[in-house]
């Protein structure tokens, strides 16, 4: 599932290929990734157009469409991705933007979620999307803990804070060696302060990397592996839900 780190290098794809230059056309070769937009309308209201500068908040991606009111929010739910290619398009190619000398491309094999434009701002779609997990402080870290549940739970709920799943969550609470269903009211201040630091310190590097990376020294480069054993100890890797996710930790550097 893409997560921010992911989404942070869709957003670099297509300011580096596609900020500024004209869109020639659009085609949409699947109309079930449009929200509440059609092809016309879509086409239309970018061809001749530019994107100006994206932004991204969590899981999503804005693009401003420059000098005009719309403005293309995308998502990429759990198999979605955004290229920038030429050549024959990839069978899940559902939208393709047409430049001089490249496509942008949205690519998603299950369309859970899709591509909208609005007039004027984007919040009607960002809805009640949490502040983005690498801009928040630790002040404001401890805030929005405030009255939750277990920590993982807490920490995915994107109206909490937006851009983190479960792998993320998984190898932040790893690293600051709290289990997961941990109840968040349990928590010291310097628990809430190390979970805030380890996600900082995870987000940097998966920004870095464009993806969740699967490092063998992290979570993520072991928890898929049959036998899997903490990077850190050694000790056989748990596998359960919480809070309905798939769920890995360690039962000797998180016990709980």
């Amino acid at each position: 599932m893409p997560e921010l780190p992911d989404v942070e290098g869709f957003r670099r794809v297509l300011a580096e290929h596609a900020v500024g230059k004209r869109i020639e056309d659009v085609l949409v070769r699947d109309a079930q990734v449009l929200r509440g937009v059609s092809a016309n309308r879509l086409r239309k209201a970018l061809v001749g157009k530019c994107f100006a500068e994206p932004w991204r908040l969590g899981k999503w991606l804005v693009a401003p469409v420059e000098g005009g009111p719309e403005t293309m929010v995308l998502h990429f739910g759990m198999t979605g991705s955004l290229r920038w290619e030429d050549g024959e398009p990839h069978r899940h190619d559902r939208v393709i933007f047409c430049f001089d000398g490249g496509e942008l491309r949205y690519r998603d094999m299950r369309k859970l979620k899709g591509l909208w434009l609005v007039t004027g701002s984007p919040d009607a779609v960002l809805g009640d999307a949490g502040p983005d997990a690498l801009a928040v402080s630790r002040k404001e870290f401890r805030e929005l803990l405030q009255g939750r549940r277990q920590v993982k739970a807490a920490l995915t709920d994107q109206s909490v804070l937006s851009g983190l799943g479960n792998l993320l969550a998984d190898e932040i609470l790893w690293r600051a060696r709290i289990n997961p269903r941990t109840p968040v009211s349990t928590l010291e201040v310097g628990d809430i302060d190390r979970i805030h630091a380890q996600m900082g310190t995870v987000l940097r590097a998966a920004v870095k990397a464009e993806r969740v990376p699967p490092w063998p020294s992290w979570l993520t480069g072991r928890r898929d592996e049959p036998s899997g054993a903490c990077p850190r100890c050694g000790t056989t890797l748990r596998h359960g839900r919480v809070g309905g996710r798939g769920t890995v930790w360690c039962p000797r550097c998180q016990p709980g």
